[in-house]
């Protein structure tokens, strides 16, 4: 299928030939009839990507904050190639549109193939042929509402929560200032709402839609347009002033929130809609004690996985209007005539033009407000209706460039391998290292989401690409698979792939409960098939292996002390939902506890835990069969630039420090010996998946035992069982 992206580094824009996403449970696949291009938000990104990287770093300031903090713990060279990696990659446009569903997940029974729906979601409803949407964030169309005037849903629930933050009520008088797309749907609400509006906007054209959508005045916000329209409010208001203003004008002008200071009235609301500079002048917004409100996106529910992905829906008695129910009122609205978005319609052009588009709307020679992209089906929904996606356009062949051959992966003693998930940790610290095995070919990358797998594919090689997990664990010619998705469908995806016959490497944890690992010891025993490896990266560290040779055997037992500074999570990170995805701890314990097991040789005898008040930190003390001890602090409070992993090991008169995998000394009778790591951090990935792809090839033991592997992750899964019950866990 077809889909509009673009590269952030290069400020490529192009339609690429995708994969079709799979249906996923909870959610619907759409075909898209039109996609609405928003002129504000999408061309911000579009200049954004033909920036250069200094450019790219003035304009998003929050990203190189997060750059500084990872160089503090990673180092420069990891930080980079991490960056990089980011920047370089299709990312995809578009976030409302109209479609006909095709087919119909497990939870969204509540839409049937052939419904005709608007959906929204910058992740999901995309420029492209076919999306999957979450139910939460698709709504039917009502009979009467055609379809180039339901794509513009998204956009119009996004106006009308602007609307809401401001609760105007009748016979009020507000000024709109910034008449593109959002402040024209804006205007068209308040009309509808019995409210008076006046408009702003520096394009007179514009402002002569405002009027013509009901506007009682409009003009440009220089000096004599400023004034008429100060005059204007002053004359309908009997000198109070706007009750509201709404700032839905982008840019780095300052003007429109000094505008909204003058044009006020004492008291008055003042709702920011549009990325709009907020250099608020004190004494004007202090002395008229001016209520300044921010509009998130389409409504309550917006940036909650909960409400967006599993589609937990917030009760009407305490959230009136959701997301959802912001989309259904617009549709609804359209549906009555009380708003008409027919005169934003400016241009409607094929999908397969949309580089051509995009380039003349940033250039500036195709003026106008609202622009729809077409699909090639889109003249016949009917039929659209009858013919679902077909299931093998989920799976495609890699495109061939001019000059290349693909390694074949039949040679002699090569291993083909099949991907199952390639996200940021995928993409960066284990494929650049296979794609340079000589041992090793990659041949099928799954991921859920179509760009992702080209991603994959055209950074890395793979032969072919789907969004069919199935289409990896079945393939014949796959001889290993990597499991590298989120830790809920860890166990599932071992499981399957043992049962197939591959060998396995599935990043941690293996299981998520004690009920995971006893159905993957099933699957071994009635498959025979024990060949699993755990992303336990860190016993392979060149650092490490180096220090342990160094400090030398040990007759007794030796004290570790392992301090990991986690550090805060974005407030969007999957890792919060601890209902699907086990706690923190959980899922990355296991690196930490296989490090200490490396260290001492053998696996932990039992396991005592405590946190503090907040559950912001733990601490978790372990008991070895010969008298040794660790303690683990895995603190997530502390502070972003400080080093994230320190060890320190005590015994037989020796003591030995790692600290963050850049630096490794050994105290002893004969002094003190460092060595470091000046190419930055080496955590191990690369001599990890190099002895993993060396032991399929040859058929060898696994790098990891599988008895320290579950030993490991049952002594993971101790920690939280501690947590519970405040005593020490026996394994």
């Amino acid at each position: 299928m077809k889909q509009v992206a673009q590269n952030y580094r290069s400020g490529e824009l192009t339609v690429l030939d995708v994969p079709v996403p799979s249906c996923k449970p909870g959610g619907v696949l759409v075909r898209s009839l039109f996609s609405l291009i928003s002129t504000g938000t999408e061309m911000m990104k579009v200049t954004e990507a033909r920036l250069s990287l200094l450019g790219k770093a003035r304009a998003r300031p929050d990203q190189v904050k997060k750059v500084l903090d990872s160089m503090a713990q990673q180092g420069p060279v990891a930080t980079y190639k991490k960056a990089i990696n980011t920047l370089d990659s299709y990312t995809p446009l578009g976030y409302s549109l109209c479609g006909v569903v095709v087919e119909v997940g497990a939870g969204a029974e509540e839409f049937a193939v052939g419904d005709l729906v608007a959906a929204a979601g910058n992740e999901f409803a995309l420029h492209a042929e076919l999306n999957w949407v979450p139910r939460n964030l698709c709504v039917r169309v009502p009979d009467g509402v055609a379809p180039e005037h339901a794509a513009f849903a998204t956009v119009g629930a996004i106006a009308m929560q602007g609307v809401r933050r401001s609760e105007p009520q009748l016979g009020e008088l507000a000024c709109v200032i910034g008449l593109g797309l959002i402040g024209q749907l804006v205007v068209r609400l308040l009309v509808a709402s019995g409210v008076r509006v006046v408009g702003v906007d520096t394009v007179p054209a514009r402002c002569g839609m405002a009027e013509e959508a009901g506007a009682i005045a409009s003009g440009t916000p220089d000096g004599e347009g400023a004034a008429a329209l100060e005059r204007a409010i002053a004359a309908a208001t009997g000198g109070l002033g706007a009750d509201h203003v709404f700032l839905a004008a982008g840019g780095d002008s300052n003007g429109p929130v000094e505008l909204a200071s003058r044009i006020a009235r004492d008291r008055a609301r003042v709702v920011d809609i549009g990325k709009t500079k907020l250099d608020l002048p004190w004494n004007a917004y202090y002395e008229k004690e001016l209520d300044v409100r921010f509009s998130r996106s389409y409504g309550p529910g917006r940036y909650d996985d909960r409400y967006e992905l599993e589609g937990v829906d917030y009760p009407a008695g305490y959230v009136r209007w959701t997301e959802r129910r912001n989309l259904e009122c617009f549709l609804q609205l359209l549906a009555a005539g009380s708003v008409d978005v027919g005169a934003l319609v400016s241009g409607t052009h094929p999908v397969a033009d949309a580089e051509s588009v995009y380039g003349q709307l940033r250039d500036g020679s195709l003026k106008g407000i609202g622009f729809l992209f077409e699909y090639p089906e889109a003249a016949d929904q009917a039929q659209l209706a009858a013919a679902p996606a077909p299931a093998h356009a989920r799976t495609m062949a890699a495109p061939r460039q001019a000059g290349t051959s693909p390694r074949t992966g039949t040679d002699s003693g090569t291993v083909r391998l099949g991907f199952i998930g390639a996200g940021a940790y995928a993409s960066s610290m284990l494929l650049p290292h296979l794609a340079k095995l000589p041992g090793a070919t990659l041949g099928t990358v799954a991921t859920t989401r179509s760009l992702s797998a080209v991603n994959a594919q055209r950074k890395f090689g793979f032969r072919a690409l789907t969004t069919d997990a199935s289409s990896v664990l079945d393939d014949p010619a796959i001889d290993a698979v990597f499991v590298v998705t989120r830790h809920h469908s860890h166990a599932d995806f071992v499981c399957r792939a043992l049962e197939a016959g591959k060998a396995v490497f599935v990043e941690k944890p293996l299981a998520l409960t004690a009920e995971q690992v006893d159905r993957v010891l099933e699957t071994v025993d009635r498959t025979g098939n024990d060949r699993i490896m755990v992303g336990f990266n860190r016993r392979f560290a060149p650092l490490f292996t180096d220090l342990r040779r160094r400090f030398g055997p040990t007759a007794g037992p030796v004290s570790v002390r392992y301090l990991v500074n986690a550090g805060q999570l974005s407030s969007g990170s999957w890792y919060l939902n601890e209902e699907q995805e086990g706690s923190r701890f959980l899922g990355e314990g296991g690196h930490f506890i296989d490090t200490v097991g490396a260290w001492i040789g053998s696996a932990p005898v039992e396991v005592t835990a405590f946190q503090t008040g907040d559950g912001a930190d733990l601490q978790a003390t372990l008991r070895y069969a010969d008298g040794s001890l660790a303690t683990l602090t895995y603190a997530t409070d502390g502070n972003a630039r400080f080093p994230k992993e320190t060890i320190d090991v005590s015994g037989a008169g020796r003591n030995a420090r790692l600290d963050n995998f850049t630096r490794a000394t050994v105290w002893s009778r004969s002094g003190k010996d460092v060595k470091r790591s000046y190419a930055g951090q080496d955590k191990g990935q690369r001599a990890e998946v190099a002895a993993f792809v060396e032991a399929v090839r040859t058929g060898g033991p696994m790098p990891i035992a599988l008895d320290s592997l579950v030993s490991t992750t049952l002594a993971t899964i101790a920690v939280e069982e501690s947590l519970t019950t405040g005593g020490p866990v026996k394994l």
